[in-house]
């Protein structure tokens, strides 16, 4: 008997003639994600396999596999030899741990001598005859005792259903920068955007000396615990504070939230399309505050040329988007109380639907490219 961890994956399956690629990336995934732990990682009919580790590192694995975008859900099995005389000797001493029961059988070996309800049927008698107090129970059992009988002559046996994040394997689409502010919504939009394969990384626009260092410091600390999901991230800290006080001073304040956002993506988007990103990402919302409009939005689109804009939160209510942050472990930090730059020179009354024509006679009293410029100049890159 060997100790085996069994990992299932799931859209991977729709792939067709490119699955080997797909698969190929989750397996390299997960071995980064396991690096440092002995341990060997193998494909093997619609499976990966992971074997040969010391089992003090078991639960590591676990915890670090199934955060993985690709694992749909994973096991900690026992392997056997697929034979009946196999199968008897490995649960006549087999201790439930619960009183109710149910054995479940999949044979993808369809040349194994019974059929996958004999097996239960068979399994289950042999449970019931060495725990006296056992009762199977098929609709809502306490225990489902699961074997798995594959076409290599193994079966994996096991109690245990981890479930994961889905998704598809980060590297199958492309590359993308976000911006990355201290708030709840944009590391969410990052979680969101990586579980669908692409490779992610920021820009964080800061606005010393009217944001503190721990204002920047909160952001790359969301950026390290986002790299548990979407792998190593290099994040571009660009200052923000001349583009600020040139827009407070010289255009009608009522325009500064929009003019902001324009800046900010055409800043990333240079930054893009020099470092080879493929689209921009965002965590703007329709309407979740006031200045989230259409209008807003086809204002800020308006400017990026040559890349799409991603908002993976577009239709997710301000629950949904803390739920998220919550369950990834991003909510904690993201309400410590230290400002961003969005934050800094907001007018009383922002405009909520600006028309395009306005928005350009203010943006043309600014040296546009002149700004931009200088601020892409003095940016810190930080690899996280």
């Amino acid at each position: 008997m060997e100790r085996v961890i069994l990992i299932r994956y799931s859209e991977i399956h729709l792939k067709g003639k490119n699955k080997g690629f797909f698969v190929k990336t989750l397996k390299q995934n997960i071995e980064k994600a396991v690096e440092g732990i002995s341990c060997n990682i193998t494909f093997t009919f619609s499976r990966l396999l992971i074997t040969d580790y010391d089992t003090q590192y078991e639960q590591d694995i676990v915890n670090k596999v199934k955060v993985v975008f690709g694992v749909h859900s994973l096991s900690v099995t026992d392997k056997i030899k697929a034979s009946k005389e196999k199968l008897y000797e490995y649960f006549k001493g087999y201790n439930l741990q619960t009183k109710t029961f149910k054995v479940e059988t999949k044979r993808a070996n369809k040349n194994f001598e019974m059929t996958s309800p004999e097996v239960s049927s068979y399994i289950g008698g042999i449970i019931l005859d060495n725990n006296k107090d056992a009762i199977v129970d098929v609709h809502n059992p306490e225990t489902t005792v699961n074997i798995d009988i594959r076409e290599h002559n193994n079966t994996y046996i096991f109690d245990n259903v981890i479930k994961a994040y889905s998704g598809m394997p980060v590297g199958v689409s492309g590359k993308g920068l976000a911006l990355l502010s201290g708030g709840i919504d944009s590391p969410v939009a990052i979680f969101k955007i990586a579980s669908r394969g692409m490779r992610v990384d920021a820009v964080h626009f800061h606005s010393f000396p009217y944001t503190s260092e721990q204002a920047k410091e909160k952001v790359l600390d969301l950026a390290k615990i986002l790299t548990k999901y979407v792998g190593n991230m290099r994040v571009f800290v660009v200052p923000f504070t001349s583009i600020q006080e040139h827009i407070n001073k010289q255009c009608n304040e009522e325009y500064m939230v929009t003019l902001m956002r324009r800046f900010m993506v055409k800043i990333a988007e240079k930054i893009a399309l020099n470092k080879g990103h493929q689209a921009i990402i965002t965590g703007e919302n329709l309407a979740q505050v006031a200045s989230q409009t259409v209008e807003s939005l086809t204002s800020t689109d308006q400017v990026v040329k040559s890349l799409p804009i991603f908002r993976p939160l577009i239709a997710n209510n301000k629950e949904e988007i803390v739920s998220i942050a919550k369950q990834i472990g991003t909510y904690k930090t993201s309400i410590q109380p230290y400002e961003d730059c969005c934050t800094v020179f907001l007018p009383k009354n922002p405009l909520i639907k600006p028309k395009l024509r306005k928005v350009a006679l203010e943006e043309n009293k600014l040296q546009v490219d002149e700004l931009i410029n200088e601020a892409i100049d003095n940016l810190e890159v930080v690899d996280v």
